[in-house]
């Protein structure tokens, strides 16, 4: 009853197909590529369903069909709609301090990083890759080191004690562009001790850009 419009390395998609895996709700993935045909995002039919031309986009056809854009919409619209396995803790401090870092990375880092800003970069202002990859990882290590030290009232544990929940399902895609770049995270202990323990889990090993049908 759920379909997700989304593309195998959109980070925002890859957000919601792990909290779609950790509350086992099956849905129909809808591919939209974001760079064949000028951007698959941009055509007249996806701008129907979402005029926002972004992904991902779930639609609810239980629920009388309501599109729900922006990933961290989707996330909150899922954890309301089934709220057997959670997403959030359920004390209110615990939730906010959740909230922030999620943010802070969907929010804050993601932006500077996607394909439309870099594509900006190296189109319209011609900035060469030599230079893109600097502002890439100028802004993910800022953005990762703020993550890192947030991560501390965690005190080694996920965000949910012994299960993951809303913050690692936008830091594993995070991570996943830092590799894909090359970059350094050695300086992220924390981080990397937390994506260790969800990154063996069947929900992320199957919401992994790799494994999905369109990927290429």
């Amino acid at each position: 009853m759920l379909t997700l419009y989304g593309y195998w390395r959109s980070s925002a998609a890859y957000r919601v197909r792990i909290a779609l895996n950790l509350k086992g709700l099956a849905y129909e993935q809808v591919p939209v590529h974001l760079v064949k045909d000028g951007g698959q995002q941009h055509s007249t039919d996806y701008q129907a369903l979402n005029p926002q031309e972004l992904l991902p986009l779930l639609v609810d056809h239980g629920n009388g069909g309501v599109r729900i854009a922006q990933s961290l919409a989707i996330l909150e619209y899922l954890d309301e709609m089934f709220p057997d396995t959670p997403l959030l803790p359920r004390a209110p401090a615990q939730r906010a301090q959740v909230r922030a870092l999620a943010l802070h990375i969907a929010c804050d880092l993601h932006p500077l990083n996607n394909l439309r800003v870099l594509q900006y970069l190296t189109g319209e202002l011609a900035v060469g890759e030599q230079a893109k990859d600097a502002w890439y990882r100028h802004w993910l290590h800022k953005g990762l080191a703020a993550v890192e030290a947030g991560l501390v009232v965690f005190n080694d544990r996920l965000s949910l004690g012994e299960q993951p929940g809303y913050l690692e399902a936008c830091l594993i895609p995070q991570l996943y562009n830092a590799r894909r770049f090359n970059c350094d995270l050695d300086a992220y202990p924390r981080i990397l001790a937390m994506a260790a323990r969800c990154e063996s889990l069947d929900a992320f090993k199957q919401a992994a850009p790799e494994v999905q049908s369109d990927a290429q």
